[in-house]
């Protein structure tokens, strides 16, 4: 268990009691916490939710398993042998077949062993990504739990929200909200940069 893991079931409560008055008396039209919905799709408790179930751990070690994987193709490719005395047609054919398959496993930008190497720099800038998100998230909610605005929304939850209350619980929830749409955004950014992955090799 990390930060996250012990702050998110105290800071629970916390964000439905936020959810619950926003859903009741709204927010001003120009508040941010409407941009942070419409970019996470998400109230806060389920964005905070989302989030803690990003596993860090799954990704570790894979960056190494893969690195070795490029290691292998490398190895592989600079194992195979040229003709030698070998001539004649036969021999050409041979050496043609050797160099595609050698360039299909190594030193090419489109090679296997570049694109274990390319698909271990995004398992490891996942899980960096992972990590850091769920620190900034923990830090969000703790600093949410000592607020001014956790102090406004600690009333009853009997009577209609005040206007102080409609305010504190859409400032409360949009800080929420922006820490976890600067971690998706920058999510997107890294899956962005690696779309070439998911082009075939050619053979």
């Amino acid at each position: 268990m990390d930060r996250l893991d012990h702050v998110l079931d105290t800071a629970t409560p916390l964000l439905r009691r936020a959810e619950a008055i926003i859903g009741a008396a709204g927010a001003p039209v120009d508040h941010p916490l409407w941009g942070h919905l419409r970019q996470v799709g998400l109230m806060p408790a389920d964005a905070a939710q989302a989030v803690a179930g990003l596993r860090p751990t799954a990704l570790a070690g894979a960056d190494v398993e893969l690195r070795a994987g490029a290691r292998v193709c490398a190895e592989v490719a600079a194992s195979l042998p040229a003709p030698g005395d070998w001539e004649g047609d036969a021999a050409d054919a041979y050496d043609d077949q050797r160099r595609r398959v050698g360039g299909h496993l190594s030193g090419t930008g489109e090679s296997l062993d570049e694109r274990f190497e390319a698909t271990a720099d995004l398992a490891a800038a996942l899980g960096d990504w992972m990590t850091r998100t769920r620190d900034e998230l923990a830090s969000a909610l703790a600093e949410a739990l000592t607020s001014a605005e956790a102090i406004t929304l600690a009333a009853p939850a009997s009577h209609l929200p005040s206007v102080a209350e409609a305010r504190a619980a859409a400032d409360l929830a949009a800080h929420i909200l922006g820490v976890v749409a600067t971690g998706y955004a920058e999510a997107e950014d890294l899956l962005r940069g690696s779309q070439e992955l998911a082009i075939p090799v050619p053979l």
